[in-house]
């Protein structure tokens, strides 16, 4: 791959990641479904709007969508928007950032980014704090940075360079170093 190729992929890449993080900010804190409870306390509003039972959400969804079919389409989009939701971060920390390539690293990295968002929607009052959105969102992480280390392994096979997936500290690509 000619340097040009991998200056144009990498431009690319680094925009996705931007519209991504974009689109993540909207969706956690702007949507027009998250809804504001202003009238309530915050001891009545914390008290009813935080979760801290783990996969409660998830089973009441499930047990709904036993009996209810309206409940069936409601507990894909809630369980498998939040297993997307941060899905692509599990992607792009490795891919752009060479320092993140370890598993654990990304994935604390992507712990604290998720609590930070559901401590900030806590403060803002925007939608709940539930730990099964937690547990979703670090799952679809996990499962993006697994799609990086299977596209790693196989790109990195095919061509001695890895494209992106390699650069110096100066900023210029690198192909020979592989996790």
């Amino acid at each position: 791959m000619t340097m040009n190729r991998k200056k144009v992929i990498r431009i690319l890449v680094w925009t996705a990641f931007v519209f991504y993080c974009f689109a993540l900010v909207y969706v956690l804190f702007l949507n027009a479904r998250s809804h504001r409870y202003q009238g309530e306390s915050v001891w009545d509003y914390i008290r009813f709007s935080v979760n801290l039972i783990p996969f409660k959400t998830i089973g009441d969804y499930i047990s709904k969508a036993v009996s209810d079919a309206y409940f069936v389409t409601l507990a894909v989009r809630n369980v498998g928007g939040n297993l997307i939701l941060f899905l692509p971060m599990g992607i792009f920390l490795p891919t752009l950032f060479p320092q993140m390539r370890g598993l654990w690293k990304t994935i604390l990295c992507i712990f604290l980014m998720v609590l930070s968002a559901e401590i900030i929607q806590l403060f803002l009052r925007l939608g709940i704090f539930d730990i099964d959105d937690f547990i979703l969102n670090i799952t679809g992480a996990f499962l993006g940075y697994l799609i990086f280390k299977v596209f790693q392994k196989i790109y990195c096979k095919k061509i001695s360079s890895c494209g992106i997936l390699n650069e110096r500290k100066d900023g210029a690509i690198d192909g020979n170093q592989i996790e």
